[in-house]
């Protein structure tokens, strides 16, 4: 038997996405966003609330970065989701994040996520107060310690987390339970 739950951001897995930016006087901020996506192969979509200093930075610079949030790295990831840059104006430095310039986008690079997406922004629309912001990823940056043998990402190695919408919880991604393009075929 199946139970209504109402109309919730239920998607599982739902990353947890830290969008980094430099505001115009160059200061960089980061925030935990919980609503984001891949659009198709070369472009990703954030919504974000139109009062962050992220929304702010967005718009007046046209890039961010996206790093992907792990298990190492859990407490300062939801530190900057739940901090705002407006309030807090050394939020970085208290975070214990450490970043670096894009060479790709006038973005910052947080030096300890594994992974790094780096975009420009191609369109921002505005629903209510939130923004959906669609921009194109110029280039992915990985450590090297979550890559394997032949230089692909490794999700265990990575240590992904997960937000858990209808518990408040992180999840730890990485356990391998088929192959894609592959498993189906035994239904053919």
């Amino acid at each position: 038997m199946r139970k209504n739950l109402g109309a919730k951001p239920y998607i599982y897995p739902q990353p947890v996405l830290i969008v980094a930016t430099y505001s115009e006087e160059g200061k960089a901020d980061a925030m935990n966003v919980a609503y984001g996506g891949i659009v198709n192969s070369n472009r990703l979509q954030i919504n974000i609330g139109v009062r962050h200093k992220t929304s702010d930075n967005i718009k007046a610079k046209g890039a961010f970065t996206v790093g992907i949030a792990d298990v190492k790295n859990l407490v300062a990831a939801d530190y900057v989701g739940i901090v705002s840059g407006h309030d807090e104006p050394e939020k970085m430095e208290k975070s214990g994040f450490h970043i670096v310039k894009s060479e790709f986008v006038d973005a910052p690079v947080i030096q300890e996520l594994p992974v790094s997406l780096e975009c420009k922004v191609e369109e921002i629309n505005q629903y209510d107060a939130t923004l959906r912001i669609v921009a194109e990823i110029v280039n992915v940056s990985a450590d090297e310690a979550v890559l394997d043998e032949a230089g692909n990402i490794d999700p265990a190695r990575l240590g992904a987390i997960s937000y858990d919408p209808a518990g408040h919880k992180y999840l730890k991604l990485g356990e391998a339970v088929g192959t894609a393009f592959s498993d189906g075929n035994q239904l053919k």
